[in-house]
């Protein structure tokens, strides 16, 4: 059998026994979530879907895109034999939206979250060399206020609204671990120090375990540690680089060194085995300047968000999420912010071998409802942990933004989505003081200390653009333009790094602009500002949008919107099928800065007056 999107899900946490559970499973949409009941636990579902594509898009083999409250799916399989003497777990890399599982009749696994990993030991359920029968019922009421990104809560889509994403929407597999195993490790580097450190969580505490770490560059052993756990669950040791073989990670040379973690018990047997690679580099900011490895870095952001036509949320290939990053690239960006959406790790693997720079963003939009009691804090703070958990170790990624576009009107007293965004910021800079943070992308910044600040600007004209960075860059209340709000609250720039995170989005559809021009009536699509009316005037407008960012010494970076078109969004540089849009080679050429502030001088040793400081803000 052709077992679709069959590569291993967790490159950065390897084990070898594993089983891909991805293909047919039987399905059955629920519409009134009554389907426990009906018994639709315990009898054959009706419909046949393809996993790990959503019952939304044509990979499934469903195709229905009407509101899915919830639905339910059930395979049997057999769990290997020869991992008999062992555990057995069983993993969901992302249901959308509250999942309940249940194996061989009984209830195995609850998660809330559309866009984290969940697991469940099954042994006693399943034990290997048995059958087990598999029930997922996934919940995904379009009328709960939940974090959802930009999944439209229409039948159709709207605007920047899209089609939904419900139920399974990545890889379903198991895996054979030992009793006492090693759980997702935590790999920080220390590029000053020339080490990195490792924290690997047990699955129970258990004295007389010996955590051994081994760090290789190619086939040469460049490092080795170990360390007794005694009761720690997470015990931690760090693994010193000779000089001579310090490589830092960046985007011209994206070196990663091989890690492999080994738990040892009492009697010095190895219990567990793990794959995992490690990148040295540093993420600093330097008052209005982004650091990485201790220089300058513009950052040249392409807007990514992760659809695609056929499999929504979900790549159709490995293949997929590779080349997006080479036309990104293409067009001369150098990372991108990935946007309204958690991406599966396999994307993330590819950014830290490839050297793409990208900044992890939650699924939130949380703000835009007028009722504080619809935020569901707890909600938000916790499913973000679970992301930032899952993201902490990869290289690529230089930074965390956990909201976006946040349109509630401040109060006095301040009011429950003023606890949030600080809560989010708090919990994102204690999970990960190596990064800087972002509390809320454009429109509003509630948090005083927030890393760097940054706007949303899609005005069309380059000289209006101009001024209206100088404006903000100046400190002064910001006027009233599309995406930059003037009734909502805002803290003072202060010193630190100013990006444009969201501009451009010029609308363009070549086969629309023929039609205008023949006065047919235009289809339903949209982007920002008036359409261009050729490729050619879409070029210069591009390149004055980017020259204003590019030629101000006080502007860290930008984002550009969008890498694709989007369903009815006509603002990608390429189309929704990824087909050329534009020479990509002239946009690419529209982003080169002069060397003399691309490149910048190695920073000399930080005085006591102005001194670099790490992402985190103490």
């Amino acid at each position: 059998m052709n077992v679709p999107r069959s590569e291993y899900p967790r490159p950065q946490f390897v084990r070898s026994d594993w089983l891909c559970l991805n293909g047919p499973w039987e399905f059955a949409i629920d519409q009134g979530d009554s389907g426990l009941e009906r018994g639709l636990r315990e009898a054959p579902l009706p419909l046949s879907i393809t996993v790990p594509f959503c019952p939304e898009s044509d990979l499934s083999g469903i195709g229905n895109t009407d509101h899915l409250n919830a639905v339910w799916y059930r395979r049997t399989v057999r769990v290997p034999a020869p991992w008999r003497g062992r555990r057995v777990l069983l993993h969901f890399q992302a249901v959308d939206y509250d999942a309940t599982v249940w194996v061989n009749g009984r209830e195995v696994a609850r998660h809330r979250g559309g866009f984290t990993p969940f697991s469940a030991d099954i042994t006693e359920a399943a034990p290997p060399g048995a059958q087990a029968t598999i029930v997922v019922r996934a919940r995904d009421d379009h009328r709960q206020r939940k974090p959802r990104g930009k999944q439209s809560t229409l039948v159709l889509n709207r605007g920047c609204h899209y089609t939904r994403t419900t139920g399974i929407w990545q890889t379903v597999w198991m895996e054979a671990v030992s009793d006492v195993h090693l759980g997702r490790p935590r790999i920080t580097p220390d590029l000053a120090a020339g080490a990195i450190a490792v924290e690997a969580p047990l699955s129970l505490p258990r004295s007389g375990c010996i955590l051994h770490a081994t760090l290789r560059q190619g086939r040469t052993t460049v490092a080795r540690a170990s360390v007794a756990s005694g009761d720690a669950l997470w015990p931690r040791l760090v693994l010193s680089i000779p000089t001579g073989r310090r490589r830092p990670w960046s985007p011209e040379d994206p070196f990663l060194y091989g890690l492999e973690l080994a738990l040892l018990d009492e009697t010095s047997t190895p219990v567990d085995r793990l794959q995992c690679y490690a990148g040295l580099r540093s993420v600093a900011i330097d008052q209005n300047r982004l650091l990485l490895n201790g220089r300058p870095v513009f950052q040249r952001l392409v807007l990514d968000q992760g659809y695609w036509p056929d499999g929504i949320m979900t790549a159709p290939s490995d293949r997929a999420l590779v080349r997006d990053i080479e036309l990104a690239r293409a067009a001369g960006f150098n990372g991108a912010r990935l946007h309204q959406k958690v991406f599966e790790e396999r994307f993330l693997y590819h950014a830290d071998r490839l050297g793409w720079l990208v900044w992890g963003e939650f699924a939130d939009w949380a703000g835009q409802s007028p009722r504080p009691a619809d935020w569901a804090p707890v909600t938000y703070v916790t499913q973000w942990c679970e992301a930032l958990a899952r993201d902490h170790s990869h290289p690529s990624i230089i930074g965390w933004c956990p909201l976006n576009e946040t349109q509630v009107k401040a109060t006095d007293p301040p009011d429950a989505f003023d606890d949030l965004t600080s809560a989010l910021v708090r919990a994102t800079r204690l999970a990960d003081p190596s990064r800087p943070v972002i509390d809320a992308s454009g429109w509003t910044h509630r948090v005083a200390d927030a890393d760097v600040y940054d706007i949303h600007c899609y005005e069309q004209d380059p000289a209006k653009l101009a001024a209206h960075v100088d404006e903000r860059l100046a400190g002064k209340t910001p006027s009233p333009q599309r995406h930059d709000r003037d009734d909502l609250p805002y803290h003072p720039r202060l010193r630190r790094p100013f990006i444009v995170s969201e501009f451009g989005g010029i609308w363009w559809n070549a086969q629309l602009a023929a039609a205008a021009a023949r006065g047919d009536q235009e289809a339903a699509s949209w982007g920002y500002g008036n359409r261009p009316r050729d490729i050619e005037e879409f070029c210069r407008r591009f390149e004055g949008l980017c020259a204003v960012l590019l030629e101000n010494p006080a502007v860290a970076g930008y984002c550009y919107t969008q890498l694709t078109d989007v369903f009815q969004e006509q603002n990608g540089v390429v189309g929704f099928d990824r087909s050329a849009k534009f020479d990509l080679a002239r946009l690419a050429a529209a982003q080169r800065r002069p060397a003399a502030i691309e490149v910048a001088p190695a920073p000399k040793r930080p005085s006591k007056r102005r001194r670099a400081r790490p992402a985190r803000r103490s």
